[in-house]
């Protein structure tokens, strides 16, 4: 049965794995997550973003996409909310100090500052939850490369098989932004890189408000 699919199956895994790929508020967060808090946060900053993927998967599958794309103003209320918090990630980036010399020397052996990690994992959720560019992308999936005919269980591993492609992705760039000497390397250029981070979501997010 599952062979039937197979071709729909590797069109969605393409197009999704460019996604992913590309530079955006995921790909910002876990770096600036990685860099400032440690391996250990960031790996759970990107597991929080593969699983806020499962909240595009399931409204889509609910019928909710269908019902976004035919009530523009539920659009538009998904964007302003998405909007407002990657502004938001973005300012709090935007308006940070400078480091002491001593915390940048620090940084290769611990971090410089403590954050749970369910605050790191809630991070990367709602990052990804409320960026109405994935419930655009969903939208365009759902209704473009998956047929209507395709059973809704293998929807659900479509949905599945994005969740853990986007951790893993999330999960090597959080491995290679916290290695000692990157991190050491990043923090360096401190209070400048976390504002660059800052400047890329603002952008992410004034380009959202162009397109209302």
């Amino acid at each position: 049965m599952l062979s039937n699919y197979l071709g729909e199956f590797l069109a969605l895994a393409t197009i999704h794995f460019l996604a992913v790929v590309a530079p955006g508020p995921d790909f910002a967060v876990t770096i600036r997550q990685s860099v400032r808090f440690g391996r250990l946060v960031g790996i759970c900053t990107a597991l929080g973003i593969g699983a806020g993927i499962s909240v595009h998967v399931l409204y889509t599958l609910l019928g909710v996409g269908a019902l976004m794309h035919t009530t523009p103003w539920l659009l538009t209320v998904a964007k302003v909310i998405g909007g407002a918090y990657i502004l938001y990630l973005g300012v709090s980036l935007l308006r940070s100090k400078p480091k002491s010399t001593l915390e940048g020397d620090k940084i290769a052996d611990e971090p410089i500052a403590e954050q749970t990690l369910f605050k790191a994992f809630s991070t990367g959720f709602l990052t990804n939850a409320t960026n109405p560019k994935a419930t655009l992308f969903f939208l365009a999936i759902f209704t473009t490369i998956i047929s209507a005919s395709t059973p809704l269980e293998i929807q659900a591993l479509y949905g599945v098989w994005m969740c853990f492609v986007n951790a893993l992705w999330f999960v090597v760039v959080a491995l290679f932004f916290s290695s000692s000497k990157v991190r050491l390397l990043f923090m360096r250029m401190g209070h400048w890189f976390e504002r660059t981070m800052g400047v890329v979501l603002i952008l992410f997010a004034g380009r959202l408000m162009l397109s209302w």
